[in-house]
């Protein structure tokens, strides 16, 4: 039974200051025996600012210095980051790192919506990742992802019982009620955990908002796959620790039979 933290933090524009965020949130998580610590999307430097300067490979600085901090507390930890595309763009990548893992999910699915093209500066990535957690199989998703439900579907086909969504959500009017849903949603879908772990709301901290880009609303969110809410933070930074049945996901799947019954 997986022990997993989510650390909702707020992001700045440094990517070394936001590795001091990383530190502190495993240590919090560690301290409460988790074993898995997932962080937001954009962890490793928020939206609104230029991302290809920043941007660095898997065996960059800012991925290695993670997985080195993941190998001093023996955990598995997830993080927004941004590599290097083939086309001058960077990767929307969450980082997953330790426990004899070091990979990288690239967003399929980019933020062009609500008046922000994602697109024109983050190429898409093309693959679901799954990994594995002494013996639970948990895969990754980001953010806008969370709208399509094929792709939760597509890793729970992959053996998935719990699915991280690393989140950078946008503000607006019903944007926190589309975020809990859709958390629900996809969980019903799937069969699977599905846990949202977002990026905090700057207004509630009173820092600055950029009204352009997409940089946190809070409201981490767990459910299970009966689309019950187990956890849901508020708006501000904290990190909280919960523990995941996988059982439940076989028990969702069988009793609602939503993967089971498809026919397209």
């Amino acid at each position: 039974m997986p022990r997993i933290g989510l650390c909702q933090i707020g992001s700045g524009d440094d990517p070394g200051a936001n590795l001091k965020l990383v530190r502190t949130g495993v240590e919090a998580a560690k301290a409460e025996n988790a074993q898995v610590v997932v962080f937001p999307e954009a962890t490793m430097a928020r939206f609104g600012r230029p991302l290809g300067p920043i941007a660095e490979p898997l065996d960059g600085p800012w991925a290695t210095a993670v997985a080195e901090l993941a190998a001093e507390h023996d955990v598995v930890v997830v993080a927004g980051m941004f590599t290097p595309a083939e086309d001058g763009r960077v990767r929307n990548t969450v980082l997953v790192t330790g426990g004899g893992h070091h990979l990288g999910y690239h967003k399929i699915h980019l933020y062009d919506a609500f008046g922000f093209a994602e697109s024109d500066t983050v190429a898409p990535g093309g693959k679901p990742v799954t990994f594995d957690v002494d013996g639970t199989v948990l895969g990754v998703a980001t953010c806008y992802d969370i709208r399509f439900p094929e792709l939760f579907r597509a890793l729970a086909d992959d053996g998935a019982d719990i699915v991280v969504v690393p989140t950078s959500w946008g503000a607006g009017e019903g944007k926190r009620d589309q975020w809990e849903v859709l958390v629900r949603a996809r969980a019903l879908d799937s069969g699977c955990w599905v846990l949202g772990c977002g990026q905090a709301d700057p207004a509630a901290s009173g820092l600055d908002v950029n009204p352009k880009a997409p940089t946190g609303i809070g409201y981490s969110t767990v459910s299970d796959g009966f689309g019950r809410v187990h956890t849901q933070l508020g708006a501000v930074p904290e990190t909280v620790v919960v523990d995941l049945d996988p059982a439940v996901a076989a028990k969702a799947r069988t009793a609602t039979g939503a993967l089971a019954n498809r026919r397209l």
